[in-house]
């Protein structure tokens, strides 16, 4: 799930994500191949295939299940079946919602996700209903907890970085560029012994909409049931909820 409150969202559903390990390993393991396969297997000019090792670590899957997916996707033998796909549509209160897909059947993941977003109290909407709400983002996030952010603006912005923003309440610093330039950044804090929590390269909507209640849980609710979805990769969606929101939900 990649909407806001994202730090709070990390924290409180850590442990779920722990659960369904082996389908979020699923995941990485086919977005590396698919990243290896279109963008060649050196992660210096790959900066898909680099932010999808560096989420794949972060889960920590093993050594070798990466390694492995790299040298199917880069020779060309694995994953030539699967396709990239994009679904939107709306959720409650009027939030904007893109889901990504890879599919080796393209009937039954439309089928899956228009299910999803009817059960969920949803719409979906056509293409390009909501994806000009978003643009693409390479992004780092840390938390504020012993962080030198002095240090980690200067490293960041000499890498190339656009920005460093801070959110205090929900306590982490983001560290922004274009998709570009995130390897070339992620290099950058790493050498210096900086390294993000979350690493990634998202689409971050120009605006959100503040949920909260039962709303937010409706909603939150609707995208769990996407994101469960075999051939769902990320769901990305322009939702505000607070951290003190976000912890009753999931208390």
């Amino acid at each position: 799930m990649s909407g806001h409150s994202k730090w709070s969202t990390i924290k409180h559903k850590k442990a779920a994500t722990d659960a369904k390990r082996g389908k979020v390993f699923t995941r990485y393991i086919r977005e590396i191949t698919i990243a290896a396969r279109s963008g060649g297997d050196d992660t210096d000019a790959n900066p898909r295939l680099r932010a999808a090792i560096t989420a794949a670590k972060g889960v920590n899957m093993p050594k070798d299940n990466i390694e492995r997916a790299i040298s199917r996707g880069a020779g060309g033998d694995d994953g030539n079946n699967i396709d990239e796909i994009r679904y939107e549509g709306y959720g409650q209160a009027g939030v904007a919602i893109i889901v990504d897909c890879m599919t080796d059947n393209r009937k039954r993941t439309v089928a899956d996700v228009r299910s999803a977003f009817n059960k969920g109290g949803g719409n979906m909407g056509e293409s390009g209903c909501v994806a000009w709400m978003f643009h693409q983002k390479g992004q780092f996030i840390f938390a504020i907890d012993g962080l030198d952010e002095d240090r980690l603006i200067d490293i960041a912005l000499e890498a190339g970085a656009d920005d460093v923003e801070e959110h205090a309440d929900d306590g982490c610093t983001i560290v922004c560029c274009s998709p570009a330039d995130f390897g070339t950044v992620q290099q950058a804090l790493e050498s210096a012994n900086l390294h993000a929590q979350i690493a990634e390269i998202s689409w971050v909507p120009e605006n959100t909409i503040t949920v909260e209640g039962d709303v937010a849980e409706k909603l939150l609710g609707l995208i769990e049931r996407l994101e469960d979805i075999d051939d769902v990769q990320n769901v990305y969606a322009n939702y505000a909820i607070s951290d003190a929101e976000m912890a009753r939900i999931h208390s």
